[in-house]
């Protein structure tokens, strides 16, 4: 048998015609950004205005007052006071080691990006429990996007925009979306359909039943992709750092190039009392509507 065969050797592409092929889209989509590329910056201008207005001022407002509103909320969201001063010695422990303006910087964009993943996640997901053909089509997208490596997707997005926040916006909410859209989509189906034939038969209509019966009875697996969506954006903070987003990425990114122990576990330790604040807020906060819930059904 020949070794050339297809039976011992897989049958491949030209190598030719392999790298014309690479050659045409890599033309095309370069071509694509030069055409496009400010139209489409242009467009994210009002959201880089609002994301570096609020990083300047969490950097700007005075330590105490942003421990004290943090504070506030965690307490109003999960009525712990073993939580608030969690919340109050990491605040206190991360600005005593230095690092209190990459973590303004952190918390700037990762809420930026978490409301607008919410923004766009809840109505998508909510398509997708109304139609079973959106589903159908959104949910091979949804397995792209939370399959595919981020350093894939981030080569796009630095090409068409360069390096910078809006890029690391766009990569963050790619990655971190679609837990919310799956959950709210879950959340939805999930709905008592007794319930619903009875908001009906009170004669709510398709709006009033979407949000006076199935967002708030949904709301406690919806809470639960919000949490998820979170703790992914917080993720993605280090891969972000390498396309010019400032905050604890960019030291953690320093200490592997430059083999600093110390500066990586520290600025890695804040990233993780961040992401434990966010998630016992978002868990706390699902806990409570879902009694909330149960209170209601049982009244």
């Amino acid at each position: 048998m020949a070794e050339s065969s297809w039976l011992t050797k897989f049958p491949q592409m030209d190598r030719a015609d392999l790298t014309s092929i690479r050659k045409s889209l890599d033309s095309a989509y370069r071509d694509f950004s030069r055409e496009y590329g400010e139209s489409i910056e242009s467009f994210f201008d009002p959201l880089l205005s609002f994301l570096v207005w609020f990083e300047k001022l969490l950097i700007a407002t005075p330590w105490w007052l942003v421990i004290i509103i943090v504070t506030a909320i965690v307490y109003m969201a999960c009525r712990s006071w073993k939580l608030c001063l969690g919340v109050v010695i990491s605040f206190l422990a991360i600005g005593y080691f230095g690092m209190w303006e990459n973590t303004m910087r952190t918390m700037s964009i990762i809420t930026v990006c978490t409301l607008m993943a919410i923004a766009l996640g809840i109505p998508i997901g909510i398509l997708m429990a109304r139609s079973d053909r959106a589903q159908s089509l959104i949910t091979p997208m949804l397995d792209v996007m939370q399959t595919m490596p981020a350093f894939v997707y981030l080569i796009p997005v630095v090409m068409l925009l360069g390096i910078g926040k809006i890029p690391g916006v766009i990569a963050v909410i790619i990655y971190a979306i679609p837990p919310v859209i799956r959950l709210t989509n879950l959340g939805i189906r999930l709905v008592d359909k007794e319930v619903l034939e009875a908001a009906t038969a009170y004669g709510a209509n398709t709006t009033q039943r979407l949000f006076g019966v199935q967002l708030p009875l949904a709301m406690p697996t919806i809470m639960a992709g919000i949490n998820q969506t979170i703790m992914m954006a917080l993720s993605m903070v280090v891969i972000a750092s390498m396309i010019g987003v400032k905050g604890l990425g960019q030291p953690v990114l320093k200490s592997i190039t430059n083999q600093y122990f110390t500066l990586g576990l520290f600025n890695g330790l804040a990233i993780v009392a961040l992401a434990i604040i966010f998630d016992r807020v978002s868990q706390a906060y699902a806990k409570r509507s879902q009694r909330h819930m149960e209170g209601m059904q049982n009244a």
